[in-house]
């Protein structure tokens, strides 16, 4: 008996250590390989030692990230146990308890904020602004009309302007402005999927879907995608860049269609990280996009 208790303790800390790290949704850690465009773009992919601290970048931007979906996930319990999906995250299936999620998201906060400030000051401070501003966001701005999705823009730039200021290299503000337009064409989409869950019976989960209308949404989302491939266009034709950059700009636009079919055909957009790790059509796309960038920048 006492052999079988050790055994189910172990099984219980193994369940909730992996409901721990489940509840910082790694799945949503692509999102900060943002970090990676100022090294690529710069022409340093091969420069070891930036490739070195843009990984260890990446890796502290990933873990104030996770502890911003430990708050949420906190402050939105009540609602994601309604959530047909939601409802089996840790926190809201009771995996893992309030507590024992308060004092993980601490000890990851304060560890991630010194090695930030260690590793650059200025970087540190980026780090601390996009985790201050994603907090707002989950307190308050995700419920305020337009603001939401503004705000999920902003916090992509500053990984943008994190990754490159990290090692000490000027990123395009045409890229920049593809980063904002790009991010805010995933956050509406993201809208009108859950808007579509909400007319085919769901109940709401977010009160900020009441001040939008699918006509709206599709309004800015024709002048989002629109400007995303002008933006990016622009990009490749006034960057000091080879001239043969021009010749990525179909990725980015099947890219973008190819998503918009996804979101159309399969509901995804409600989770765009699972369309980005599973669509082999989409990731085969981004590679193509991704090789010939470094192509073009670095044999051309």
């Amino acid at each position: 008996m006492a052999e079988d208790r050790v055994v189910l303790n172990q099984k219980n800390k193994i369940s909730s250590l992996a409901g721990l790290i489940k509840t910082m949704r790694p799945k949503q850690w692509t999102k900060n390989l943002l970090l990676f465009a100022g090294l690529i773009f710069s022409n340093n992919l091969f420069n070891y030692r930036l490739i070195l601290m843009t990984m260890a970048g990446f890796f502290l931007f990933c873990m104030f990230s996770g502890c911003v979906y430990i708050i949420n996930d906190v402050i939105d319990l009540e609602k994601d146990r309604m959530h047909p999906k939601k409802s089996r995250r840790p926190i809201a299936s009771g995996q893992v308890s309030v507590r024992s999620a308060l004092l993980f998201f601490l000890l990851i906060f304060i560890v991630s904020s010194m090695a930030a400030f260690r590793l650059d000051a200025l970087f540190g401070c980026l780090g601390l602004g996009y985790f201050i501003l994603m907090l707002l966001y989950s307190f308050q701005l995700k419920h305020m009309v337009l603001l939401d999705v503004m705000t999920i823009a902003a916090g992509f730039v500053i990984r943008a302007v994190a990754g490159a200021l990290l090692i000490g290299v000027k990123i395009s503000p045409w890229l920049l402005l593809c980063t904002v337009l790009l991010s805010m064409f995933l956050a509406l989409h993201k809208r009108k999927s859950e808007m579509k869950l909400v007319a085919n019976g769901q109940k709401m989960t977010r009160k900020i879907l009441e001040d939008y209308t699918p006509e709206l949404i599709d309004d800015m989302l024709h002048i989002v995608t629109s400007s995303t491939v002008m933006a990016y266009s622009l990009y490749t034709f006034t960057s000091n860049h080879s001239i043969y950059m021009m010749g990525t700009i179909p990725f980015v636009i099947y890219g973008i269609f190819r998503y918009q079919y996804i979101v159309h055909t399969k509901d995804m957009g409600e989770n765009p990280e699972l369309i980005l790790l599973n669509d082999k059509p989409l990731i085969i796309d981004i590679l193509l996009w991704v090789i010939s960038c470094i192509g073009i920048l670095y044999f051309l």
